[in-house]
């Protein structure tokens, strides 16, 4: 068996999931190397709360624009930036390498624009489910939201092959039934917030999204069953 010594060592992203993360990344880099006080001086530890300020979205903010009818180009900006920015570095992390494998994964066989449509659409979604429900006033930080937009697409791939092959499509979905029932035991042990309303909005919006933006969308599903 012969090997490649010119192979890449790791397996190459797409420019797409690179697009996406680095943003994230070096946010990252740059409020944690202000946290130690490499740079920025003084003032360096107080950066992420700075950042988290002006990219957090807030749905009573976007409530009060939506009854006055007044929507500041600055303040709508938050419906999709707020990803950018984390509350720590594990936070950051998590959601880089999820971003990175699962990004890997989709968009292998998505195109990049269906990449950022999704990326962006769960993104969108999970803002506005903030919105929709009254009850909740924290604000919505984190690149969560649109990475389980990403497992939502991932969840449509296994769907559609799974519709192929006979075997029970409930499969599918044991990916996001495990993330949000490990999710949910952390709530119940640590008082979880309700971050898990924008992901699950950003799953579902995932999970949709594909059935146009993924290679023969619709068609493409019929097919599969079909094949049956």
């Amino acid at each position: 068996m012969q090997t490649d010594h010119n192979a890449a060592p790791l397996n190459p992203l797409p420019a797409v999931i690179w697009l996406l993360a680095l943003p994230i990344i070096a946010m990252e880099v740059v409020l944690n190397l202000a946290a130690v006080g490499i740079i920025g001086g003084a003032t360096g530890i107080g950066w992420r709360q700075d950042a988290v300020q002006r990219f957090a979205f807030s749905p009573d903010f976007m409530r009060q624009m939506i009854e006055t009818n007044y929507y500041p180009p600055e303040q709508l900006l938050r419906l999709v930036s707020y990803p950018i920015v984390h509350l720590n570095f594990t936070h950051g992390l998590f959601v880089v390498v999820f971003l990175l494998a699962l990004g890997k994964m989709v968009a292998e066989i998505f195109k990049p624009w269906a990449v950022l449509v999704v990326f962006f659409g769960a993104t969108l979604a999970g803002a506005l489910a903030y919105t929709a429900l009254p009850m909740i006033h924290s604000p919505l930080i984190g690149g969560y939201p649109p990475v389980y937009g990403l497992i939502g697409a991932f969840t449509f791939l296994l769907w559609t092959n799974l519709a192929g092959t006979g075997a029970s499509q409930y499969r599918a979905f044991s990916l996001i039934g495990m993330l949000m029932g490990i999710q949910l035991l952390f709530g119940v042990l640590f008082g979880g917030g309700w971050d898990w309303v924008a992901e699950l909005a950003g799953f579902f919006t995932g999970f949709l999204l594909s059935f146009v933006v993924s290679p023969g969308g619709w068609a493409r599903v019929k097919q599969k069953i079909r094949e049956r």
